[in-house]
């Protein structure tokens, strides 16, 4: 049965989906304006919201958030604060945070993260799954272990970015929600030490590349990584297993 509905699901990702994406905006937890593309398969599908790496854009996921249409989501990429570009696409938060000199280091972003969960919230009144790379993905994982709206985190490559001011191997005692966490075969000893507290759980997946060295961040989902396809057959079945959730 799994089997066959990952096949179907594969095969679906090769389809271009009828895109309904737009730009928007929306006001962070301190008032900067921060630009998101909302991509929209249906209505009443719930929302996956798509944080960047270091240095990077909503860009990032200009081919991902598609393929996630197919799989029944709609989908939030958001310019956090600390960025700049990617796929050709300019981080607007990051330009206009320097312009109304906000504060715009990667802790800073978190009040970025918590306003895009409360739009996508608001927009159908369905909790979210978030999904972050690099210094995106821990944010994710300890804002989403404690906003009642956020249903699971998948993160890619998170790591211990945030010197004393948060140190994620003290602050994740639990995690109460399902959470997916990948990175590369350096990064994976890192994580494994980062999630010892929580590791064991049943509602935590950590996700080993079979074939090495792995890619960091979202970009393992990317359709120039070779291999894509066993990131996409390990986040397919993290899926599955949220349907009756």
């Amino acid at each position: 049965m799994l089997k066959g509905y990952i096949l179907i699901l594969i095969a679906s990702l090769i389809l271009v989906p009828v895109t309904r994406k737009k730009k928007i905006t929306f006001l962070s937890r301190d008032s900067l304006e921060v630009t998101a593309d909302v991509y929209v398969a249906k209505e009443d599908y719930p929302y996956l919201i798509l944080f960047h790496q270091e240095g990077s854009s909503r860009g990032e996921y200009n081919e991902t958030a598609l393929k996630f249409m197919k799989l029944n989501f709609n989908c939030l990429a958001v310019d956090l604060r600390s960025g700049n570009n990617s796929n050709y696409v300019r981080n607007e938060t990051a330009r206009k945070a320097m312009q109304t000199f906000k504060p715009s280091l990667f802790l800073d972003a978190g009040n970025d993260i918590e306003a895009a969960i409360e739009y996508a919230y608001n927009i159908n009144n369905q909790n979210v799954i978030l999904v972050g790379s690099s210094f995106s993905a821990s944010l994710c994982m300890v804002i989403g272990n404690r906003n009642p709206h956020v249903k699971a985190v998948i993160a890619f490559s998170p790591g211990e970015f945030f010197g004393d001011n948060l140190r994620l191997e003290e602050e994740l005692d639990t995690f109460r929600i399902p959470l997916f966490v990948t990175g590369t075969e350096t990064e994976l000893p890192y994580i494994d030490k980062m999630l010892q507290k929580i590791s064991a759980q049943d509602n935590v997946t950590v996700y080993k590349p079979v074939t090495p060295p792995g890619q960091h961040g979202s970009m393992a989902l990317w359709d120039n990584n070779p291999t894509k396809d066993e990131y996409w057959l390990a986040l397919l079945v993290f899926f599955n297993s949220l349907k009756n959730i």
